[in-house]
């Protein structure tokens, strides 16, 4: 089995039933970072995967944040695709005719501001450990335009029927720029289209690591996965993973809060 290079998603994945680290996954992943890298990939925001780096001991290892629209080296951003504020104002506008009911949250490296700390973003703020500026989403549209900057991602939370108008406006207008994610009924993730969790891990790989896919384990447990899970050496489904992505799965390992993830590297990784 290939195990030159270990990456793995964070939630649902890594993470236990408190949303935190287990001492089986610390322990495991410290016993092999020192031969083997392992980098956490993630829609997450870099803030919210660097306290588990610190946790994890890896904290010299890269980071692949927002699915794979950043990338980050030793603190420097070695790749970056955003979604141009021209969408965003689109986005914004079809908002305001479902009189604003769309909670959207915006980020850009490791900023992330919020309309207001709603429901949602109390939320996102305590599953990610990260707290967002409150700023009105027009206020943000005016400061990306002058400084010429973009979303990394766009996420949209709210009930579920209003959900659904605005993921059915974003498909028939933006569905062959933006990739759409709905990562459960209330969420709809909005990421560039260029981009996914794999072309990170080939750009990580070829010009960092030099180690060839075929070497790479990854784990993972949603539809954003499925890509690198199908294409690395060794593609490893936690149990409570998506039925498409257990599918495709070389393993299946126990669920993330049963410490799925420890329990396949003691097993698999010397």
């Amino acid at each position: 089995m290939p195990d030159r290079i270990v990456f793995s998603d964070i939630d649902g994945t890594l993470l236990n039933k408190e949303r935190e680290l287990s001492e089986a996954t610390i322990t495991e992943i410290k016993r092999i970072k020192d031969n083997i890298p392992v980098v956490l990939i993630s829609s997450r925001m870099p803030s919210a995967m660097t306290h588990l780096q610190e946790e994890l001991g890896i904290t010299n290892q890269p980071l692949i944040c927002y699915n794979g629209g950043l990338v980050i080296i030793n603190n420097q951003i070695v790749h970056s695709t955003t979604i141009p504020v021209t969408a965003l104002e689109k986005i914004n506008h079809f908002n305001k005719t479902l009189n604003n009911n769309v909670h959207l949250s915006l980020y850009n490296n490791d900023s992330w501001y919020v309309p207001a700390m709603d429901f949602w973003a109390n939320r996102e703020a305590n599953n990610t450990k990260v707290t967002p500026v409150v700023k009105s989403t027009q206020e943000v549209i005016t400061e990306w335009t002058q400084s010429n900057l973009g979303a990394h991602k766009i996420m949209c939370m709210g009930e579920e029927s209003y959900i659904d108008k605005m993921y059915d406006f974003l498909q028939n207008n933006f569905g062959d720029s933006l990739h759409l994610y709905r990562s459960k009924p209330t969420y709809i993730e909005i990421a560039h289209k260029t981009i996914s969790k794999l072309t990170a891990i080939k750009l990580l790989l070829n010009s960092h690591f030099n180690i060839p896919l075929s070497d790479a384990i990854a784990f993972g447990d949603n539809y954003n996965d499925i890509e690198m899970i199908e294409a690395v050496g060794t593609g490893v489904a936690v149990a409570n993973a998506k039925k498409e992505t257990l599918a495709i799965a070389d393993e299946v390992t126990l669920s993330g809060k049963e410490d799925g993830v420890a329990v396949f590297i003691k097993k698999n990784i010397l």
